[in-house]
């Protein structure tokens, strides 16, 4: 017979993920999707000197500090602290999210004889950071080639990918989108906007609170912009172009390697009043602020594989907020906007051409109107609660 300890194991599950973990919104839902089912979940994720306090969760989290932030050394550290965390908590499922978490979770359930799922966010090898660096890509591609053919348990973020990684590896890959709540959980609770959390009288809560009720009360029309700042994702085109758009400021939420250097230069550019960079924001913060705005951008461009096909967590995040959107034609994209009609894309990132195809947009009410209307009726139907129903036959 089992023992009460054994008995619970089977119900445990720690999910690892390299990010910080206050805007990870795709690992938050699946926790709290299994934790909803009765699992004990733990969350592994990193702290860095930049990580700002979790609110609290219904679930447990672990932020291990590393010696380095990035590069080689930062993998291998990780992945080495992963490792022994994972065979010396008893768990019945590891949760690996993207590759750079494999190897650690990999090893460790083989050593520990743990079943292993993994969710692969993007198709990681095909990342525009790994194009010019063919070393680097090698070694996550043969490790990949190991690793991979030998799980059981894959699921994706759209059927692009899946199907990629179906026809090199001859695996069945399922597939869960990463969609809002369309209902959101009922933890944490707040009276105002930003809830009250044990966060919520930070000073970086404080400046964040500072910036919305500033936003709330401009006149200009906002044109957002939320997630990584980083190479390849038309935000120079877009910060360029502003200087030609007239009664409208652009919002810039996220950080990224190309933070630093956008926040530099955008204080030497003559139309710095109309872009503005907050930077990170929490992921129980972000709805309000994307609810301000009036048209939401996703520029990415095809220069790689896994932006060709990637599914931008930002689009459907401007859907439930009923902002319509402006993106380039990428497959998954273009699938959503045009099959719900909740927005427009730019046909080149020429600065003039997104001008031109803003400034028509900004003008046009009755058009913007009614792909609210539009965002309104596909947020009813592109929802976290039909997506986690895939994922719950995957865990049990």
């Amino acid at each position: 017979m089992r023992n009460a300890g054994q008995i619970n194991d089977m119900k445990r599950v720690i999910i690892s993920v390299t990010s910080d973990l206050d805007t990870d919104q795709r690992v938050h839902k699946v926790a709290l999707s299994l934790h909803k089912q009765g699992f004990k979940v733990t969350l592994f994720g990193r702290k860095t000197s930049q990580s700002k306090q979790l609110e609290a969760r219904p679930y447990k989290t672990k932020r291990t500090k590393l010696l380095f932030e990035r590069g080689f050394f930062f993998y291998a550290n990780y992945n080495i602290r992963l490792f022994f965390y994972l065979i010396t908590h008893r768990a019945s499922i590891f949760l690996a999210n993207d590759l750079d978490t494999l190897p650690a979770n990999y090893w460790a359930a083989k050593f520990t004889k743990t079943r292993l799922i993994f969710d692969s966010h993007e198709y990681f090898t095909g990342v525009p950071e790994l194009l010019s660096r063919q070393r680097v890509r090698n070694i996550w591609k043969a490790l990949e080639r190991y690793i991979f053919p030998k799980l059981k348990t894959i699921y994706t973020v759209n059927n692009s990918i899946a199907a990629i990684y179906e026809n090199e590896y001859h695996k069945k890959v399922h597939v869960v989108r990463n969609m809002p709540f369309a209902v959101q959980p009922a933890y944490p609770v707040g009276d105002d906007v930003f809830g009250i959390l044990p966060a919520a009288h930070s000073e970086s809560a404080v400046v964040l609170n500072l910036i919305y009720e500033a936003l709330k009360t401009e006149k200009r029309k906002i044109i957002i912009y939320q997630g990584a700042i980083n190479k390849d994702r038309g935000l120079e085109e877009m910060m360029e172009a502003m200087q030609w758009v007239e009664g409208a400021v652009l919002l810039m939420i996220g950080s990224g390697d190309l933070y630093k250097k956008f926040k530099t230069q955008l204080k030497k550019l003559p139309h710095s009043d109309k872009i503005i960079m907050v930077g990170s924001v929490p992921m129980q913060y972000l709805p309000a602020f994307t609810r301000l705005a009036s048209l939401g951008i996703s520029f990415e461009k095809p220069t790689n594989i896994n932006y060709q096909f990637a599914s931008p967590n930002k689009v459907v995040d401007y859907i439930h907020a009923h902002v319509p959107v402006l993106a380039t034609r990428l497959v998954e994209i273009e699938k959503i906007v045009t099959h719900y009609q909740v927005g427009d894309f730019i046909e080149s990132h020429n600065p003039t051409h997104i001008v031109l195809k803003i400034k028509g947009l900004l003008e046009d009410e009755k058009q913007r109107e009614r792909w609210k209307i539009n965002c309104k009726k596909a947020a009813q139907v592109l929802t976290w609660e039909n997506e986690e129903k895939v994922l719950l036959e995957l865990f049990k």
